[in-house]
């Protein structure tokens, strides 16, 4: 039997294991966080879970113009608190959802760190270490395959560290109690432009930081287009072709400085300026896996001196 070890227990991990259980392999996975990784925990699911109360806030707010009357319609408001509630609620669901059909398929799930060992002992092709939290090695774990499915973390950008209150990044965003007096939003690809329009919707004012000529620089510049129209339409305002060089503190909420000098202010600044590959502390390059400087995993360039390989 086939022994296959999956550091990582987001979409690509818990599929990948599903689909190697099902053609009788003995898995393991290995996640620190939570099954269902960021996608499921503080990211996709969280994020359109969001958007859908916003949206809902909206066709209320504008359905007098399908002939629906009452004076509460035009003042209609989002709780933040309880929507983030629901939104958490829904994520750790989804998340033991995918946990149970693990199981229930054979799968063992491991709850830490992994890491590979550069030591080859006996028949294995590769060995495991699980980490605890204080970082000691817990568990030892013999493979004939490894499988990295680690994902990303947000990028920080220096002189803009999120510190959770007013600098954040998109899993602090679910722990805000009351809704932002007005947020800036830094970077405008996907999990920017859905955060602005997000919260625009939910009645926030939003200015949206793009250093590209157009939001959504890696999509159509037609589609682009639109986006940036019906934002601006809502109230959204757009500091166009504008990077980041710090954000701070201030007495009442963060100031965004760009690189061309000029400033934003606001109550809350989210930074979506991109994310890190999660391959640090892997041990990759002592294994025979190219890794960039930047994180990035060389895919046509992994060494297999030993077994199938990683």
């Amino acid at each position: 039997m086939t022994r296959i070890v999956i550091i990582g227990g987001g979409p690509a991990g818990y599929e990948a294991a599903l689909v190697a259980a099902q053609l009788g392999a003995q898995v393991t996975v290995i996640e620190r966080d939570g099954i269902g990784g960021a996608s499921v925990l503080t990211d996709c699911v969280p994020s359109k879970t969001l958007i859908a109360a916003a949206g809902a806030m909206t066709s209320v707010r504008d359905s007098a113009v399908l002939g629906l009357q009452g004076a509460e319609l035009a003042t209609v408001s989002l709780d933040l608190a309880s929507v983030n509630h629901r939104v958490k609620g829904l994520a750790m669901a989804q998340s033991a959802d995918i946990h149970a059909r693990l199981t229930a398929e054979g799968v063992r799930i491991i709850a830490g760190q992994g890491r590979l060992s550069d030591e080859i002992r006996g028949l294995a092709a590769h060995r495991v270490e699980v980490l605890d939290g204080e970082g000691r090695v817990a568990e030892e774990l013999e493979s004939d395959v490894v499988l990295i499915a680690t994902g990303a973390d947000p990028r920080v950008l220096a002189g803009a560290e999120p510190d959770g209150e007013r600098i954040l990044d998109w899993r602090d965003v679910y722990d805000l109690e009351e809704m932002p007096e007005h947020l800036v939003v830094v970077g405008s690809g996907v999990t920017g432009a859905e955060f602005a329009s997000g919260y625009l919707e939910a009645g926030v004012p939003v200015t949206l930081v793009s250093s590209r000529d157009q939001v959504l620089p890696g999509e159509d510049a037609d589609a682009a287009a639109v986006v940036e129209q019906v934002f601006q339409s809502r109230g959204g305002r757009i500091a166009e072709r504008g990077r980041a060089a710090a954000v701070t503190r201030t007495e009442k909420g963060v100031l965004v400085e760009l690189t061309d000098g000029r400033t934003v202010e606001g109550s809350h600044a989210l930074m979506t300026v991109g994310t890190v590959p999660n391959t640090a502390g892997l041990n990759l390059q002592k294994c025979g896996v190219e890794v960039t400087q930047a994180g990035h995993i060389v895919v046509d360039r992994v060494r297999r001196p030993s077994g199938p390989g990683i």
